[in-house]
């Protein structure tokens, strides 16, 4: 696995986890060492708390090259046996990836507002496509990720 000097990945957790114990299921997730932000390391990676649904917060930088954020994601989320919270691929900013900890992925929407120690993430709930927040330019029915049918609002034929 290359690793190149991008990213980054910024993702939450629905509970509050030491540092430590993030990182260390980061680094098991990509077979990898992480560290804080020491210069000259491979992989970069700041973990601190706020208020919120998912008060942990995991900043990522020099991601790896040909590996997919939301699998990682996914394995962190196993391992920890806690949610993440990642964005998607629309630019609708409320629309996130949730990895669940049996490592499933699936689109929901949050509330987010910002504060003083960084941005509070609240009331996921599933992406339906019927959700106000579906409605807007940045179009949930064209993410790879779609919407959840409920028997309200069935799948498209």
């Amino acid at each position: 696995m290359e690793f190149m000097a991008g990213g980054p990945w910024n993702w939450c957790i629905a509970e509050r986890i030491d540092p430590g114990r993030v990182m260390g299921a980061l680094a098991g997730a990509l077979g990898r060492p992480v560290h804080g932000l020491v210069p000259g390391a491979d992989l970069l990676c700041d973990v601190y708390h706020v208020g919120g649904d998912f008060p942990t917060v995991i900043d990522i930088y020099m991601t790896p090259d040909g590996v997919a954020e939301e699998t990682i994601a996914s394995a962190v989320a196993v391992r920890l046996r806690a949610a993440v919270l990642l964005p998607d691929d629309t630019l609708n900013p409320t629309r996130y990836v949730l990895a669940e900890p049996d490592g499933s992925l699936r689109a929901v929407h949050v509330e987010e507002r910002e504060t003083d120690d960084g941005p509070e993430r609240r009331h996921a709930r599933p992406c339906t496509g019927g959700d106000p927040a579906c409605a807007s330019s940045a179009g949930c029915d064209r993410s790879r990720w779609k919407p959840d049918p409920t028997p309200e609002r069935p799948a498209a034929a």
